[in-house]
């Protein structure tokens, strides 16, 4: 059981029940939100047909629309044999690629046992997967049982174990799906008696329509070529303020054929008053759903990869961010249960900051200004304080960062000119800490560092005040905040004598916080210990071990934000990720939910931790960088439906899930392709890009990717027969990064040859190992030919 559960088990029992406190008189009021109408519905995208059916389809049925009769094709032959609606415009298919929820393992953990995983300070799987380079992503997908994969009903105090959910933009509440496809108002078992307690439900498949769609696939093996096949959505047609209308089919398919079939929407038959629908009405209701989804989401950037659910797994993340949000931009942390979809988390910061983040690295600029615009009035007061529980400091630093951020993206004065006050009661907070901290003895330890809970939580607890300390994190992420929205503040309006003064005192603390910690290094360890804030002499293990409340409590969070900020120097950004890798602070080579080693479990923190895996990139630890994608994606996603944990453990328990946590493989992706420095100087390219996506020889791209200088293009694909890689790039035209830098990391046994850069020879001072420097160049397209040999 993870430390979350215990505390929310702890809540539940009335431990944490009292003196929380009321909201502060000059915080925002938060708007009530009124019902939302479906958006206006669009057709599906087709392409042209450009030849018959393939044999062995099934006809399923056809239905008119107003641009035309469509008709409806499946394949059984296969459970994952694709869905076709074909029309006089042309043909929309839809893929049902499924995983398997609980895949057999020969060897789990790398033949260790769960107890030596866990119990170890070293994280040995991720020493093993890194021990021969870039891991293998196969290798790393069947290390550990994935998430969800072994649930039992009386370890979540009363919660039944739903493991995916459906709903729509405008519904401002959820629908969960269960393992045998049952939802809160329809069961499918009552027209397929065979699903009621079968224990095949627990080897199922699952996954999602076309790829990314939310509308969850189901596959339960019954025999040899016999399966039950169950589709649930949501309704997009429906208006229901809290009522996630659901769309379900339920089939039983043997050698081929469908043997049984059934219909239904949102709640069972009622006598004649209440019939299945025909099988006509649930395809047109899907023929809509993929419109629908499809105009939502097209403004994300396209991606182009060698998986195809690597990108489908990002772009159904913001399709999910739509469901989970009440009309598409009210913030909730999680679903469906009262933790995490309580009000008391709607002004979390990582909701916002995650959701902020995401949405402007993938293009998503609408939506990125509906969220701030939203939390800034919803959910910051004229003071600058949080209309939430508990503000985690760092989180305030963060939160400048990203204003600059999204005004550098998308241009946008009127809209940070609106909030301005609050921005700058923001900034002003972080000056207020830093000045109280400069008041303590000059002795302290915390003297001239920000002060400041790190976590949320620890508002809830009986003396809130152990955790009132300086975090090297406060500190960091303030430097980065007030450094760039320094350098934007007179754009938007703001006084040029203020960005100047937020500038001295960012480089001030910076200078502080770097003197703290290298006082504060354990050197008799190894590797070196740096705790999460200065004056600790018990590592993170030791000091969660006591029965007392620690204040190293949460380190993953502090680790995290302090790596993320990027104010360190590269020895010491080095030394916190060796520290975490090598005293217990990492699973799989993702930062680990941190508390009190337990025999039976090690666990995963889903967000947050992107943080870390940013220092990875920046450091070039691009081997590590790759493993924490992987691990991610098959160790914080149940398989197939991908619901998101904000922790999971590795024993294949059921996880909570948490939004910001959804949010964080966009990231991971969209960084991997396309990079952008702190400072605002350099661009990299191709950066975290695997090798074995490389070796594939098939296209990698990635089309009108924002940074500061405008939009990027980038096309990657190697030429396996000729050993090349071939590069293009289209950079915007008004500006240009000072570095621009192209990976050239070639297929695992190859190296570099010889680099062309539009048909001519790169000197030899623009390529350093296998980074290729493209800046200074003549303007326009740049085209980039590397040539690989066997290495020697």
């Amino acid at each position: 059981m993870t430390d979350r559960r215990r505390f929310i088990q702890h809540l539940a029992l009335g431990g944490v029940a009292a003196g929380l406190g009321s909201r502060r008189s000059d915080a925002a009021p938060t708007a009530p939100q009124q019902p939302s109408s479906p958006p206006p519905l669009t057709p599906p995208r087709m392409q042209p047909i450009t030849a018959d059916l393939p044999a062995g389809l099934v006809q399923l049925t056809a239905f008119d629309t107003p641009e035309g009769p469509v008709s409806v094709h499946e394949d059984f032959n296969r459970a994952d044999g694709d869905l076709r609606l074909r029309s006089p415009r042309g043909e929309c298919l839809l893929s049902k690629r499924v995983e398997t929820v609980a895949p057999p393992l020969a060897h789990p953990y790398l033949g260790l046992s769960l107890r030596e995983v866990a119990e170890s300070a070293a994280d040995l799987l991720a020493d093993q997967l890194l021990a021969a380079g870039e891991p293998d992503e196969a290798r790393v997908r069947s290390v550990a049982p994935p998430p969800a994969s072994h649930i039992n009903p009386a370890d979540y105090y009363g919660r039944l174990p739903w493991t995916t959910f459906v709903g729509t933009r405008q519904c401002q509440d959820t629908m969960p799906v269960y393992p045998q496809g049952s939802t809160r108002t329809y069961h499918p078992e009552q027209t397929m008696p065979g699903l009621h307690g079968n224990p095949q439900i627990n080897h199922r498949d699952e996954g999602l329509l076309g790829g990314w769609l939310p509308a969850v696939h189901k596959v339960i093996p019954m025999a040899d070529n016999a399966w039950y096949d169950i589709l649930v959505f949501a309704d997009v047609r429906a208006d229901d303020q809290f009522i996630a209308q659901t769309w379900h089919r339920t089939l039983h398919v043997e050698n081929g054929r469908i043997t049984a079939a059934s219909y239904g929407h949102s709640y069972p038959t009622y006598g004649r008053q209440l019939q299945p629908p025909r099988p006509a009405e649930f395809y047109r209701a899907l023929y809509d759903f993929v419109g629908y989804w499809q105009q939502q989401l097209a403004d994300l950037c396209p991606v182009t990869l060698p998986d195809a659910s690597w990108a489908d797994l990002s772009r159904f993340a913001f399709a999910r961010e739509l469901v989970v949000r009440p009309g598409g931009t009210y913030p909730k942390y999680g679903a469906v249960d009262r933790d995490y979809y309580g009000s008391e988390y709607d002004g979390f910061q990582d909701i916002f900051t995650s959701s902020l983040y995401a949405n402007l690295e993938w293009g998503r600029f609408e939506q990125a200004s509906d969220v701030l615009d939203g939390y800034f009035t919803d959910f910051v007061s004229d003071s600058g304080m949080i209309n939430m529980r508990g503000a985690e400091t760092a989180q305030f630093g963060l939160t400048l960062s990203l204003l600059t951020r999204y005004f550098r993206y998308t241009g946008d004065r009127v809209m940070l000119m609106k909030h301005r006050g609050k921005i700058e009661a923001t900034a002003n907070i972080l000056h207020q800490l830093r000045q109280e901290s400069l008041e303590l003895p000059v002795d302290h330890p915390g003297h001239g560092l920000i002060h400041g809970w790190n976590e949320s939580d620890a508002c809830l607890f009986p003396d809130p005040s152990l955790w009132w300390k300086p975090y090297y994190a406060n500190s960091a992420m303030a430097v980065r905040g007030l450094l760039d929205l320094a350098q934007v503040w007179p754009d938007i309006g703001g006084s040029r004598g203020q960005a100047e003064a937020w500038a001295r005192e960012a480089k001030a603390l910076q200078t502080t916080l770097l003197q703290r910690l290298r006082a504060n290094i354990r050197t008799d360890l190894k590797p070196p210990y740096i705790g999460p804030l200065p004056g600790v002499t018990l590592t993170f293990r030791q000091s969660l071990a006591s029965e007392k409340p620690s204040e190293q409590q949460w380190p993953h969070r502090a680790y995290s934000e302090l790596l993320q900020a990027d104010v360190l120097p590269d020895e010491l950004a080095h030394l916190v990720i060796d520290c975490l890798r090598g005293h217990g602070g990492t699973v799989l080579g993702v930062v680990g939910n941190i508390g009190p080693v337990d025999p039976g479990s090690r666990d995963m923190l889903g967000f947050i931790s992107y943080g870390y895996a940013q220092q990875l990139l920046r450091l070039d630890r691009i081997d590590e960088y790759v493993l924490f994608m992987y691990s991610h994606r098959y160790y914080a996603h149940t398989r197939g439906s991908w619901t998101a944990a904000e922790v999971s453990d590795i024993s294949g328990g059921m996880p909570l899930f948490c939004m910001p946590a959804q949010l964080t493989s966009p990231l991971l992706l969209r960084w991997a392709l396309v990079f952008e420095d702190s400072l605002g100087e350099s661009l990299y390219l191709a950066r975290g890009v695997p090798r074995a996506w490389i070796a594939s020889g098939r296209a990698i791209s990635i089309e009108q990717a924002p940074t500061r200088w405008g939009r990027v293009d980038l096309k990657l694909q190697f030429d396996i027969p000729q050993a090349e890689l071939n590069a293009s790039i289209r950079l915007p035209q008004a500006a240009h990064p000072e570095r621009l830098q192209l990976s050239l990391r070639g297929p695992h046994g190859l190296q570099l040859e010889a680099v062309t850069i539009n048909g001519q020879p790169a000197s030899a001072g623009r390529l350093q190992g296998e980074a290729l420097r493209l800046d200074g160049l003549t303007p326009g397209p740049l085209n980039v030919r590397a040539k690989y040999r066997a290495a020697t």
